[in-house]
């Protein structure tokens, strides 16, 4: 078995592959994202057995990947990662940031980021080579905001020189230590490019690679920034993609022939390569292909030709005007120089959509995934949803049924705690049902004094809005609602205070008359005070009157409440009569002070 199984492994490649653009602290990155996606299917296209593509990974998820990534190397015998984003360099070690990197101190840098050292463990053990490539070289956001928490701890520009132990491991930097290196103008960046142009050679040495790397990122940089290979491998070549021995008998799939013949004619991108492969295989997938990469030739074509057409326009106009030809000649000129012009911008136009259709499809793939998964988030959520209200009803019947007929027939008393706690549903109630039961419980918690009735009366609104205040609810209380009487029902007693006219003092649910001892009355405070050494003189009607009042307040004492508003005076205490309301007015005897009033509008 071991004989067997061992070519199986022997040429096995894995890749991990890493962008992060969307950054949450940070400005958002434009080519970190697109990098990874061209170079994953680099990969791809060389051949290698495993390859994972991860897009804007956030701390814990870059852990996990290196992790999963470290077991898949054991078998392989060339492991490489690739990194796009951010990185940075504190104390001469370099760490890679995730996305939900915060860092606003240096000493963030240990807890939120992924030293370069976990990356080396993941590939270490690969058995022919192991290798790290660091586009993540950027002009660093972090590293200008944080805080230092130790005026000697320095962070670098760029990340710092690193020296592999372990053999046969190489680091690609995208610039020098010490450098930063360029997002660039179009959608990849230069470094990512070259890498994608070179490294997936059949047979070519990847020190070598690695030099042509170089050579196209210093000229399309004018010589700013420069990449740089650190560690060592030994005498013999290592490629990344090996050279395939020549096919000695039928090829299994004639589709591998058309596949390779195309990627020949893709890499010449001559009008003439597209025809002769047309001519070759005149349909199919790759057919359709071919002859959408000839409408971007043709685009082209038209394009320069119409450029060069208004060149020469304009030139015979120049010529024309500089030899003083007739009028009709110079506007004749003119004339064929605008249209030269026109159609050379709309060939300009032309070019640009054929160019843009492939990445609006792309963008469109992505909308459209966006949009399903989304789609589908939404449908397990109400799924979801809906299975917790069914199984909620159900247990709520099942007690229901469960309950013995004993445990319904309790005391009044007991049914009011029962209900206050659990409320019955009131959905069924009609209009003037659910009003007057409304009214009903805002008399239980002292809200309303007046009796029930089916209609929603203002006193009935003025109650509401008691109950509100006191209970910290938001009601709206111009109509009687099914809510506003289950939370009713959930307060086992008083809610809105009693409130006792002057002279008179809440006892409970009732007003008790405010008795003070010898040589003191009740004060304006509603308290007893000591009364002063002069005596006002009464005339002979407040004597008249004091003594009407007082027969009157001992013939009728006033009648304890169970619940609800009363007003109480020197007559004794009534409940508030229908359509009034609890007020204050002036004090008889002193005008600055208020005391409890009925107030009926």
């Amino acid at each position: 078995m071991g004989l067997a199984c061992g070519p199986a492994h022997a040429d096995r490649r894995v890749a991990l592959v890493i962008g992060n653009s969307a950054y949450k602290s940070a400005p958002k990155l434009g080519n970190p994202v697109n990098d990874a996606t061209l170079v994953g299917g680099m990969f791809k296209k060389a051949g290698f057995d495993s390859v994972d593509v991860r897009l804007d990974l956030s701390a814990s998820e870059m852990r996990r990947m290196l992790r999963e990534f470290a077991g898949r190397s054991r078998d392989a015998e060339m492991a490489v990662i690739y990194y796009a984003g951010h990185g940075i360099e504190l104390d001469g070690n370099n760490y890679l940031i995730p996305t939900d990197a915060t860092l606003e101190t240096d000493g963030d840098v240990l807890d939120e980021t992924i030293p370069v050292e976990r990356a080396l463990f993941a590939v270490e053990p690969a058995k022919q080579l192991r290798l790290i490539i660091l586009d993540a070289c950027r002009d660093n956001p972090f590293a200008k905001t944080m805080k230092r928490t130790l005026a000697s701890r320095a962070v670098g520009r760029g990340l710092a020189k690193v020296e592999p132990t372990s053999p046969n491991t190489m680091i690609a930097f995208a610039a020098k230590a010490g450098s930063t290196a360029s997002d660039g103008d179009s959608r990849n960046s230069p470094f990512a490019a070259a890498l994608v142009e070179h490294l997936p050679k059949p047979g070519l040495d990847l020190r070598k690679a690695f030099g042509f790397v170089r050579d196209d990122v210093l000229k399309a940089t004018s010589y700013k920034q420069e990449p740089y290979v650190y560690g060592s491998l030994g005498g013999d070549d290592v490629p990344l993609v090996a050279v395939k021995p020549a096919a000695t008998g039928p090829q299994a799939n004639p589709q591998e022939a058309v596949r390779r013949d195309y990627e020949l004619a893709l890499q010449l991108g001559t009008r003439d390569g597209w025809e002769a492969f047309l001519a070759a295989y005149p349909d199919g997938f790759y057919a359709n292909l071919a002859k959408g990469q000839l409408n971007k030739i043709a685009a082209e074509e038209t394009r320069a030709g119409a450029e060069q057409k208004a060149k020469a326009a304009e030139q015979e106009k120049a010529r024309l005007v500089a030899e003083r030809a007739q009028k009709a000649e110079q506007e004749k000129a003119a004339a064929a120089a605008k249209a030269a012009e026109e159609a050379r911008i709309a060939a300009e136009k032309q070019k640009q959509i054929e160019q843009a259709r492939a990445e609006a499809a792309e963008q469109q793939r992505k909308v459209a995934e966006a949009a399903a998964a989304k789609a589908l988030a939404e449908k397990q959520a109400a799924e979801k949803a809906k299975a917790e209200l069914a199984a909620k009803q159900a247990a709520e019947k099942a007690e229901q049924a469960a309950k013995p007929a004993a445990d319904r027939q309790i005391p009044e008393v007991e049914n009011q705690k029962v209900a206050a706690l659990s409320p019955a549903p009131t959905s069924t109630l009609s209009a003037a049902e659910l009003a007057k039961s409304v009214q009903s419980e805002l008399r239980r918690v002292g809200c309303l004094t007046s009796a029930a009735e089916g209609e929603w009366t203002s006193a009935a609104q003025r109650s509401l809005t008691l109950f509100n205040k006191y209970a910290g609810t938001q009601f709206d209380v111009k109509l009687a609602s099914s809510d506003a009487l289950d939370a009713l029902k959930a307060k086992p007693g008083r809610v809105c205070p009693l409130v006792c006219n002057f002279g008179f003092k809440a006892d409970g649910d009732q007003c008790v008359k405010i008795t003070c001892r010898a040589g003191y009355r009740v004060g304006d405070d509603n308290e007893c005070e000591k009364i002063p050494e002069k005596k006002p003189v009464a005339t002979r009607e407040d004597s008249k009157r004091r003594d009407r009042d007082r027969k009157q307040t001992e013939a009728a004492p006033s009648a304890p409440q169970a619940s609800g508003q009363v007003i109480c005076n020197a007559a004794g205490c009534r409940p508030i009569a229908k359509g009034c309301r609890l007020g204050t007015a002036n004090h008889p005897s002193n005008p600055a002070s208020k005391i409890p009033a009925e107030i009926c509008n």
